[in-house]
């Protein structure tokens, strides 16, 4: 017959050897950088830097079409709002969940929406 063992203590012995490997590979990763040579400090102060930089940033001014950035934009603008609807259910589900449990809420609205609405009204 097997041993009645609590359910944490029977978690904590399957997750020993992650724990140890895990902790093996982090002794060896800090091992190794401090066997490692120090690297070449980045020349900032470099002319030549200094100019692709410059010549990577008037590319991405000028090359770049304007669809791209309205695809993107409407691609963002799309996940916020995904996001935006997402909060407002957990706050419905929230005060639904206090409504049941018989407390009193706070009147008072939540999410990005009511965030607009005061806005709009300054």
């Amino acid at each position: 017959m097997m041993p009645d063992i609590p359910p944490q203590i029977l978690n904590a012995l399957a997750d020993a050897p992650l724990a140890a490997l895990m902790l093996w590979m982090l002794h060896n990763l800090r091992r190794e950088m401090q066997h490692r040579p120090d690297a070449p400090p980045p020349a900032a102060g470099n002319p030549s830097h200094n100019e692709l930089v410059d010549f990577k940033l008037e590319v991405a001014r000028t090359y770049v079409p304007l669809s791209l950035i309205r695809d993107l934009d409407s691609r963002l603008s799309l996940q916020l709002l995904r996001i935006e609807e997402k909060l407002d259910e957990v706050s419905r589900t929230a005060t639904t969940a206090t409504a049941i449990a018989g407390q009193s809420m706070p009147n008072r609205k939540m999410g990005f929406g009511a965030r607009a609405e005061s806005e709009e009204a300054r």
